[in-house]
């Protein structure tokens, strides 16, 4: 989809930038940046499952109130139903590939 057009930019949170990659219902793709210091608010998602791929940076999470730091080159898996938030903590950027099956369009439910 990226190679034929451009990639849809959209902003959420405090100042955080994603891009579209992929955007189907049964499948979504995004590339997300988060600057030093920000988070995602806490909910959940109740048919969609999530992948998070750091490129760079560390990613703090809360899962189901657990708290996991993934590195660079690491990922973590969140099936649905699991309460998380991403949030960056550090004094540099942090940026991920998000995989949403299916796409979470109108399936977030925030806490």
């Amino acid at each position: 989809m990226s190679a034929q057009e451009p990639l849809k930019h959209y902003q959420w949170g405090e100042g955080c930038d994603g891009w579209n990659l992929v955007e189907e219902e049964t499948l979504s793709v995004k590339k997300e940046r988060m600057p030093a210091g920000t988070a995602e608010n806490l909910h959940y998602h109740e048919k969609a499952q999530q992948f998070f791929f750091i490129l760079s940076g560390t990613a703090s999470f809360e899962i189901d109130g657990e708290k996991i730091e993934v590195n660079t080159q690491e990922g973590i898996h969140i099936k649905a139903g699991q309460k998380h938030r991403i949030l960056n903590q550090t004094e540099t950027e942090l940026e991920f590939i998000l995989s949403s099956q299916p796409s979470t369009t109108g399936d977030r439910i925030n806490l």
